[in-house]
């Protein structure tokens, strides 16, 4: 049980990382000072909400599996 939970626990974390490096950055920085801001017309809304949604529950299961093996790991 313990050995499948830790890698539950490996392939959420990388699906995680992935799931981040996905999203495009939110702003733009010192870019939208001058000319070039295209912080207003981006044109895949649903997929950053996706990418969204997906980061918010793998990272609410990451943390919860990461405190049930943390637990069994006391309990042994």
């Amino acid at each position: 049980m313990r050995l499948f939970l830790q890698i539950l626990l490996m392939i959420v974390s990388i699906a995680l990382t992935a799931i981040i490096i996905l999203q495009p950055s939110k702003g733009e920085g010192l870019g939208s000072i001058g000319s070039g801001g295209q912080m207003f017309f981006s044109k895949n809304k649903g997929l950053e909400k996706l990418l969204d949604k997906a980061t918010m529950w793998l990272a609410i299961s990451f943390g919860l599996l990461l405190i049930i093996v943390e637990l069994l790991a006391k309990k042994m």
